[in-house]
């Protein structure tokens, strides 16, 4: 019988993990610069709470069985944990709360799917208490700080929306074919909305939807067009000003002119808690333009597991480590080995082996930054050391000292 990971897992071997916390290592400093605290919840919820009030459907979530009545599941993204946490355990702080987490979240595949993967390492935001232009524009801002502190600048692009503004224009359209339209402009399906069976008004303001993508400025000025009502005007007003606010800001700091952003007002995102801005951090196609990161607002979803339903307004986002990982490869960036011990301590016989480890746990302790390994000889000592044997082992692992602790008890050291 062969022994693998079940479908949809994967292992990581030493070198992966010394990448993976190259990555995370950078982005924990940035977060750090920014003010943002990390918080841990757990891994294993209740399913109610994973549903989010119904925002994120009970098919996506890996549930398990419990001996108890209770519905459990493991957690499919952060947000909602982190939601409930902040209600339930952070009620007496006062806001804003700026949080951070970095850690594993579990998805069931699609329905058919084979060997898709279940499994996925993110680390993201979670900025509570912050309402406004001012707070979506510290999000939008750090995460670009994110993707410059980990060496991937001029390599991404932000796809920006607004599910508020995209869910008040799709109310026009009767339910039963909201729920398709939505589907085509999620999937950026212009065969599907041009063959929906509707009146041509409606096809239209379909059309128009999926069309509201490209430069900010073209954009916004083709929703400036369209007969839109109050909360539609608002909205608009305040992406207009937001990317105003990002322009002039990076002008500040001598950025490029013109920020990588495209405006995407038929973006949807797959869970449905978002009322404001969303976004999507694109790799650029030396990567295979995956989604590296997303995002968005969700003014509501506290509401949901408050005492007393008071909404708290929330803007976070997700990074995917191991999507970053593989747009990192290409650069030279990411460790190309595990880090090597720098010294081996060797007994000579085995009446000394109390002093090689009593020797090597000095070193370690002089200076806790220095790895210091012990060379195992045969169980009962008896085997004659062979010295070139050794020192060939010690450079194929990288070590460029080897302490030789002889059978007098004295001590020798041997650079490589």
């Amino acid at each position: 019988m062969v022994y693998q990971p079940p479908s949809g897992a994967r292992d990581l071997l030493p070198l992966d993990v010394a990448q993976k916390s190259w990555i995370e290592d950078r982005l924990q400093q940035v977060l750090h610069r920014w003010g943002y605290q990390r918080i841990i919840t757990s891994t294993l919820e209740r399913l109610d709470t994973l549903m989010a009030g119904g925002a994120i459907a009970p098919r996506q979530i890996l549930q398990l069985q419990a001996n108890s009545d209770e519905a459990l599941g493991l957690r499919p993204e952060f947000t909602a944990s982190i939601a409930r946490t902040a209600v339930m355990r952070l009620s007496d702080q006062s806001y804003p709360s700026r949080l951070y987490y970095n850690a594993n979240v579990f998805r069931r595949p699609e329905e058919g799917s084979h060997g898709t993967q279940q499994e996925f390492y993110q680390a993201g935001v979670e900025l509570l208490g912050g309402g406004g232009v001012l707070a979506d524009a510290e999000i939008l801002l750090l995460v670009m700080d994110c993707l410059n502190g980990i060496g991937l600048a001029d390599r991404w692009q932000m796809v920006l929306g607004d599910a508020g503004l995209t869910r008040s224009l799709l109310w026009e359209f009767p339910k039963p074919l909201r729920v398709k339209v939505r589907h085509a402009l999620a999937h950026l399906d212009r065969v599907a909305l041009e063959t929906l069976p509707m009146e041509a008004d409606l096809r239209s303001l379909a059309l128009q939807i999926l069309d509201l993508r490209g430069e900010p400025e073209s954009v916004i000025q083709k929703l400036s067009q369209m007969p839109l009502d109050d909360y539609q005007q608002k909205a608009a007003s305040n992406l207009q000003r937001l990317l105003a606010l990002l322009q002039s800001t990076a002008k500040q700091r001598n950025l490029p002119d013109r920020l990588p952003i495209v405006l995407d007002l038929s973006l949807i995102r797959t869970f449905d808690y978002y009322t404001g801005i969303v976004f999507e951090v694109i790799g650029d196609p030396a990567s295979g333009q995956q989604i590296l990161g997303q995002g968005g607002r969700y003014d509501e979803l506290l509401g949901v597991y408050h005492p007393q339903s008071e909404s708290i307004p929330g803007i976070g986002f997700s990074l995917e480590i191991e999507r970053l990982h593989q747009a990192l490869l290409p650069t030279g960036q990411l460790p190309h080995r595990t880090r090597a011990s720098e010294q081996l301590v060797v007994a000579e016989s085995a009446e000394v082996y109390p002093l090689a480890l009593a020797h090597a746990q000095q070193l370690r302790e002089a200076n806790p930054s220095t790895q210091v390994e012990i060379y195992l000889r045969s169980p009962d000592g008896t085997q004659p050391i062979d010295r070139a044997f050794i020192c060939d082992h010690a450079r194929k692992q990288s070590i460029s000292e080897i302490i030789w602790i002889r059978p007098d008890s004295s001590i020798h050291v041997e650079t490589l």
